[in-house]
């Protein structure tokens, strides 16, 4: 439960406060609370007649129900792939919360606005039946019950007298193209007027289909708040403009999501689908193009004739469900395509390697559109492809964290506060029911970065239960299917058809495992994984050599996306370095004096193999029997070897001076060291802050999170995958320069939540002041100071019975002033 590093300096002086204040947090918590012991009362799982493994199958499920009485109601509900809720026509809510293979979570909606006769609540249900890194290739089923006063009014094959009656909703195409590689199927609707009756009117206007019961479920609580589903306009039209169709077009995109179908990657073959938009689109050539540049206003309808397209601004990268009232006069085929920046003033729709595209066929008529998948999206182009059309409440309904909102950070630069938004931002898209990686190309919960988000998740919101449900989602599975015996998925809950598997990956399990019995005192989670991890390190014994390493690792040896990535064999210096921190971490967690001496030993071996007396050498290869070290030297290898305590500031100071001094963000200006191949932002940027960290350089962070985080900030509200923009815009590790903000530069170095102990430094970090409130499980901790006729005057309020220390690091002879509230 303390912040990792802490950093206390030597000269300080010492102020104790303790606080007696009662505080309280408000959050948007789940609405209704988990069950003790989840399950249903009479609901049973049910879906279409043998049509269970049906691939991209949408299915609309209801019911009529009174309510006589006064009592809450909600809607119990577990499902596979994914579902979205209307009651009497209006948006309830999307799941479900993401479980392992073979168990399913309950989720568990409030119901508003009940009418006493005649509700209507519908339940639109996509199955995938696909593997993918997002959702898990399972038979599809709902099992659903309303449930008021503690008597089931409606129930999924249940004896009630509203009983669910299920229809196939052939409006959405079936044999469509995947979205990418890691995620299922696009979106590709042909509509009428009235489409959406179903979901409001009592007269169901679908044909019924019958349902048979499937195989009972194993189930899971929820446990994660639900989401936040706020409505948010774009603020500004862009541009207008006209294009050209059919344009014959060379070299053709055509994604491995398209063209690689088969047994490893489920889907429909290229010549079995019915459209390929992703090729329409790109035989589309502009015309013309005219600024607007004028906000958007939602009473004003946005007419475009056939060939005609808007692009709109939302004003930030958000992600959610993309909706817009339709009308148009004729029949008119209209895209929606999108992407997190713009590229030469336009949208490219494939610049991440996916589908960025949402197409709909329409009848005369006006239709309310939503998309039932959520998408990632700054920029909004909207084009008419036949007939014409008028669009009104053009929106984005979030999809997002509602746990964030409380937290807080504010200071004298504009531009820290600016990067603390884009962080809180970044993070809320993408920790919703896991950690992801990004919320738009894969939804995945990969590995590695759940360490780092997962920090986030305890400042923020003050609670672990999105890091339980990462944990018990690879604890309960007895094996992973393709993979080898004791070795964890890259990412999950995935299907990994291929085999593929990133094994230094899984060792960032054990090293997030510590810190989480830490943050959650979860004791009884972390002696559960035991066979776990024990199976984890005896799949790594066959790859030790003489030497103790790890050789000759199999599939996807991965560093980071950079030039360390081609320095992974035979012997990968940095991914040994994180297997001595594995094993050091299984052995302080689990009290085994072999594994900590194990660590020990291979941290030795590494500093007489790989230091060649300036740098850390990435890789060494065997040849004629022997084990030759090369010259290939990078830079996340340093911040590797410092971060995994291979080498310190002691051991190695010119090496950290070198590090500290020559590089970071200037370094592509002064070109320092230009045979030392630069890092990326994931993970060498960031373990260079914590290394800043370690060794009490707050100064230099501040001004290192300026020249790495800002331009991205600035650009697109979000912090990114890598230093460029050539890939996600949005990456949830990313966030975790919240938790630097928060430590390094306001000075909350070290919270302990079991002794309710907390240490504040304030250092020179160039500012004027600064102020923060982070999440407690115990309520609020609110610090502010300001420096102010040579006192630093600090404010602390802490949840009661806290103990606040507060230190003053400064060198300027100022002098410290704590006020308690």
């Amino acid at each position: 439960m303390k912040y990792p590093h802490k950093s206390i300096g030597a000269l300080a002086v010492l102020c104790t406060l303790s606080l007696s204040c009662e505080t309280t947090v408000q959050r948007k918590s789940a609405p209704v609370p988990d069950q003790a012991e989840p399950g249903f009362t009479l609901a049973r799982p049910i879906w279409p007649t043998g049509r269970e493994k049906e691939m991209n199958l949408s299915v609309g499920f209801r019911t009529l129900f009174d309510c006589p009485g006064k009592a809450d109601t909600f809607l119990r509900i577990a499902g596979s792939s994914i579902y979205r809720i209307y009651l009497n026509g209006q948006f309830v809510g999307h799941g479900p919360a993401r479980g392992p293979h073979g168990y399913y979570r309950i989720d568990q909606w409030p119901l508003k606005n009940i009418r006493r006769k005649a509700n209507v609540l519908a339940i639109e249900v996509a199955a995938y039946n696909v593997n993918s890194f997002y959702l898990l290739d399972q038979p599809a089923f709902v099992q659903a019950e309303v449930v008021s006063g503690g008597k089931v009014l409606a129930a999924t094959a249940g004896q009630t007298p509203a009983p669910f009656r299920a229809s196939i909703l052939a409006h959405r195409l079936q044999k469509v193209q995947r979205y990418s590689f890691q995620r299922p199927f696009i979106e590709y609707y042909r509509l009428q007027p009235g489409f959406d009756h179903w979901w409001d009117l009592p007269a169901g206007s679908l044909a019924e289909v019958k349902c048979a019961v499937q195989n009972e479920k194993k189930l899971l609580a929820r446990r994660v708040a639900y989401p936040q589903f706020a409505r948010r306009n774009p603020i500004r039209i862009l541009s207008r403009g006209s294009f050209r169709r059919n344009v014959p077009t060379t070299n053709i995109w055509k994604d491995r999501s398209l063209v690689n179908i088969g047994p490893q990657l489920k889907g429909y073959t290229e010549d079995q689908l019915e459209v390929v938009p992703s090729l329409t689109l790109q035989k589309i050539r502009p015309d013309s193009t005219t600024p607007v540049d004028k906000p958007y206003q939602d009473d004003q309808p946005l007419r475009l004739a056939e060939n005609q397209c808007a692009i709109l601004d939302i004003g930030t990268n958000l992600t959610g469900f993309i909706g817009a009232e339709i009308t148009c006069d004729k029949p008119a085929t209209i895209c929606f395509t999108f992407d997190e920046l713009l590229t030469n003033d336009d949208v490219d729709f494939k610049r991440l390697d996916c589908v960025n595209a949402l197409c709909y066929e329409l009848r005369p008529g006006s239709y309310k559109l939503e998309s039932i998948e959520p998408y990632t999206l700054r920029y909004l182009k909207l084009s008419v492809l036949d007939g014409d059309c008028s669009a009104r409440s053009i929106c984005l309904r979030e999809y997002a964290n509602s746990q964030t909102d409380k937290a807080g950070f504010t200071c004298s630069n504009p531009d820290l506060n600016k990067i603390f938004e884009a962080a809180r931002q970044t993070f809320r898209q993408n920790a919703i029911d896991i950690f992801m990686d990004c919320p738009s190309r894969e939804r995945a919960g990969w590995l590695c970065d759940s360490f780092f988000t997962s920090r986030v998740a305890f400042d923020l919101t003050g609670n672990t239960t999105i890091e339980k449900n990462f944990f018990e989602n690879y604890l309960l599975p007895p094996k992973f299917a393709h993979l080898p015996d004791g070795m964890l998925p890259m990412c999950y809950p995935a299907d990994h058809y291929d085999g593929v598997f990133i094994p230094n990956w899984s060792l960032w399990f054990v090293v997030e495992l510590e810190e989480y019995l830490a943050r959650s005192g979860d004791r009884q989670l972390i002696d559960d994984l035991k066979p776990k991890i024990d199976a984890l390190f005896k799949y790594f014994e066959k790859f030790r050599n003489d030497d103790g390493l790890l050789e000759k690792l199999e599939s996807w040896v991965f560093i980071e996306w950079s030039k360390a990535n081609d320095f992974v064999q035979d012997v990968s210096y940095p991914s040994n370095m994180l297997y001595a921190a594995a094993l050091a971490a299984a052995g302080r967690i689990y009290d085994d004096q072999d594994l900590t001496q194990q660590a020990e030993n291979i941290r030795k071996t590494i500093r007489n193999q790989a230091f060649d007396g300036e740098f850390f050498i990435d890789n060494a290869v065997r040849k004629d029997g022997k084990l030759q070290v090369t010259a290939n030297r990078t830079e996340v290898c340093q911040y590797f070897a410092f971060f995994f305590n291979v080498a310190t500031a002691q051991t190695h100071p010119k090496l950290w001076r070198t590090l500290l001094d020559d590089f970071g963000p200037q370094r592509k200006k002064t070109n320092a060291f230009p045979e030392i191949h630069p890092a990326n932002a994931f993970v060498g940027n960031y373990l260079r802050l914590e290394l800043l960290n370690r060794y009490n350089a707050p100064a230099k962070i501040k001004e290192d999170i300026l020249g790495f985080y800002l331009y991205m900030a600035e650009k697109t509200g979000t912090l990114w995958e890598n230093v460029g923009a050539e890939a996600s815009c949005n990456h949830g590790f990313a966030s975790h320069v919240v938790h630097s903000l928060y430590r390094d530069v306001l000075g909350v170095s070290e919270i302990d939540t079991a002794k309710k102990q907390v240490l504040v430094n304030i250092a020179d970090v160039g500012l004027d002041y600064c102020e923060g409130t982070i999440i407690t499980p115990h309520g609020p901790l609110i610090v502010k100071w300001k420096i102010e006729n040579e006192k630093v005057i600090c404010k602390t309020k802490a949840p009661r019975g806290y103990e606040v220390t507060v230190k003053n690091l400064r060198n300027d002879n100022s002098i410290l002033q704590t006020n308690r509230d």
